[in-house]
C-alpha cells in the first residue's frame, strides 16, 4: 500500500510517547485505576515497550510507548516504527514532546513500517493508520517513504524479473510519471556513443547493455547529477565468484535503485533543482565474449584502464557514466554504489561510507545524516594511494593487489572521471539490511539518499 498518513478524525486513539524518567510524573496526573494498571502490567517506559490502557468500558482509551533513555536510543533509530506491528487496526495520533528531528524520524519510521514485498507472496494485512503529527511536514515524509519503497521493490526484486531491460522500463516508467526526458543508448550503440566501459562489462549477457538518462527541472536551478551503478546481477565475470558470494548479487543495482529513489523524491515535492540521473545498467554475466583479466580498455575520458579483475566491475561502468556527467559541470555530482566489501569490513552493513573533497559539502552532507537519522561516514580520498592504481602498462588499474584499501581505491579511480563537477561526493552502499529492525525490514535497504536530500535542502534554503 502507498505510505501515507491517515486523513484527520474526529476520535484517533492516542499514543503518548514516555522515557523512563517521564513515567513517574505522567502516572501522577492519571487516575489510580491507570496508575494501577500500568504498574501491574511491567510497563516501565523501557525503550520499545508499549501498553494499550483502556477506559471503564474496556474499549481502547490510550496508547503507551516507552522511550526508554538516550543511551539506548543511540543504539538504532526509528524506534517509533515498533508501535505500528503490534498494535490493533485502527486510527492513532501521537502526542509527545520529542525534538523536531525526533518527531520527524518517529513520523517517517511509522509509514516505513508499512513496507511490505509483495511481488511473489500476499502478505497484506490492514495496518494501523496515523494521522500526521503536528509539526512534521506531512507532504515531504510521504514522499521520502514512497521514494524508499520504490528502491526496495526494485533491490528486492530477484534478477530474472530486473535485468537491464527491467531496470530501464522502471526508470523511464518514473521519468513518464514526472514528465521528465529520458533517452537509452543499448547494445553497440553504446560504441557510437564512446561508452566503451559499459558496452565491454555488459556485452556477456543475454539483455544487451545499457545507459539509462534521465532530466527534469528547469534551466537556470542548482544543477544535480545523481549517477548509480545498475549492475543486474554479478557473477564476477570470468573471474568468477565463489556461489556462497552470489548469493545477494540481486542488489548489486542499489546503487542505480537508490538514485532512482532519491529522484523520485525530488521530482514529488518540486525542488528548485535541474536533476539529471545517469544509470550504466548492464549484468556482468559470462560467455565467450565476455572482457578478460589482462585486457586494456580505453574509457570515455580516454584513460586506458587494465582490467586485472572482472569482478571489479562496478567501477569501469561508473567511470564512463561519470565521465559523461561531469562534462555538463554540474553544481552537484553524487554517485551511489554498491562498490566494495571492503567498505563492509570497515563500517559494517548500516554505516555507510562517503567521499569528498569537499569540507564544506562534508560537514553539509553529516550534518544532514544525523538529522534524516541516515548514518553516513566521511572516508578520505587518500593521495597518497594514487600510486597503487597505476599499473605497468596503463593508466588506471581496475582492482590494486595487496588488499589493502579497497574501498579507498575504488574511490580514487572514481575520483579520476571527475574533473569539472563543482562538487563530487561518492557513496559505497551496502543497500542490504541482513537483520531486521524497527521500520527496516530484511531486505534491501535505503541508504545515503535521504542525507544526501536533507542536505540538498538546507543549502537551497540558505
Amino acid at each position: 500500500m502507498p505510505p501515507r498518513f491517515a486523513p484527520p478524525t474526529e476520535h484517533p486513539t492516542p499514543i503518548t510517547i514516555l522515557g523512563e524518567d517521564q513515567l513517574d510524573a505522567w502516572l501522577a496526573t492519571r487516575t489510580e485505576a491507570v496508575a494501577t494498571w500500568v504498574r501491574t502490567n511491567g510497563f516501565k517506559a523501557r525503550l520499545g515497550q508499549h501498553l494499550i490502557v483502556s477506559d471503564n468500558a474496556g474499549n481502547m482509551s490510550e496508547v503507551l510507548f516507552g522511550w526508554g533513555h538516550p543511551a539506548t536510543r543511540a543504539r538504532g533509530r526509528f524506534h517509533f516504527a515498533a508501535a505500528r506491528t503490534v498494535l490493533p487496526q485502527g486510527v492513532y495520533c501521537l502526542h509527545s514532546g520529542l525534538p523536531a528531528d525526533d518527531l520527524n524520524a518517529a513520523a517517517l519510521g511509522w509509514l516505513m513500517a508499512g513496507y511490505r514485498f509483495e511481488r511473489y507472496r500476499d502478505t497484506s494485512t490492514d495496518l494501523p493508520m496515523l494521522v500526521a503529527p503536528e509539526g512534521v511536514n506531512k507532504d515531504r515524509l510521504e514522499a521520502e517513504a514512497a521514494g524508499a519503497f520504490l528502491t526496495l521493490d526494485l533491490i528486492n526484486t530477484p534478477t530474472n524479473d530486473m535485468g537491464p531491460q527491467q531496470l530501464e522500463d522502471a526508470f523511464c516508467a518514473l521519468a513518464a510519471e514526472f514528465e521528465a526526458r529520458c533517452s537509452v543508448v543499448r547494445g553497440d550503440d553504446l560504441l557510437a556513443e564512446n561508452l566503451p566501459l559499459i558496452h565491454a562489462v555488459g556485452r556477456a549477457a543475454a539483455q544487451a547493455p545499457r545507459l539509462l538518462d534521465m532530466t527534469w527541472g528547469r534551466d537556470g536551478h542548482p544543477t544535480v547529477t545523481l549517477v548509480g551503478k545498475g549492475v543486474c546481477f554479478d557473477t564476477g565475470g570470468l573471474n568468477l565468484k565463489p556461489g556462497a558470494s552470489m548469493g545477494l548479487m540481486k542488489k548489486d543495482m542499489g546503487g542505480a535503485a537508490t538514485v532512482l529513489g532519491l529522484a523520485r523524491i525530488i521530482m514529488a515535492l518540486g525542488l528548485p533543482i535541474r536533476l539529471r540521473v545517469l544509470v550504466p545498467a548492464v549484468e556482468n554475466a559470462v560467455s565467450g565474449n565476455s572482457y578478460r583479466p589482462g585486457d586494456v580498455l580505453i574509457s570515455r575520458k580516454g584513460l586506458s584502464i587494465e582490467v586485472n579483475n572482472t569482478d571489479a566491475e562496478g567501477r569501469l561502468v561508473l567511470a564512463d557514466a561519470l565521465a559523461l556527467a561531469d562534462e555538463e559541470a554540474p553544481d552537484y555530482l553524487f554517485c551511489m554504489a554498491t562498490l566494495t566489501g571492503a567498505a563492509r569490513v570497515a563500517l559494517g552493513p548500516d554505516l555507510v561510507p562517503f567521499y569528498t573533497g569537499s569540507d564544506s559539502l562534508s560537514h553539509a552532507i553529516a550534518r544532514a545524516g544525523r538529522r534524516a537519522r541516515d548514518p553516513v561516514w566521511r572516508m578520505p580520498f587518500w593521495d597518497p594511494y594514487e600510486a597503487m592504481l597505476e599499473p605497468d602498462i596503463a593508466d588506471l588499474d581496475n582492482a590494486p593487489k595487496g588488499g589493502f584499501a579497497g574501498s579507498l581505491t575504488a574511490a580514487l579511480f572514481l575520483r579520476r572521471f571527475v574533473s569539472q563537477a563543482t562538487e563530487f561526493a561518492h557513496f559505497d552502499i551496502y543497500g542490504w539490511t541482513p537483520k531486521a529492525a524497527p521500520g527496516r525490514p530484511k531486505g534491501a535497504a535505503f541508504q545515503g539518499a535521504r542525507a544526501i536530500l536533507e542536505a540538498l535542502l538546507r543549502r537551497l534554503e540558505a
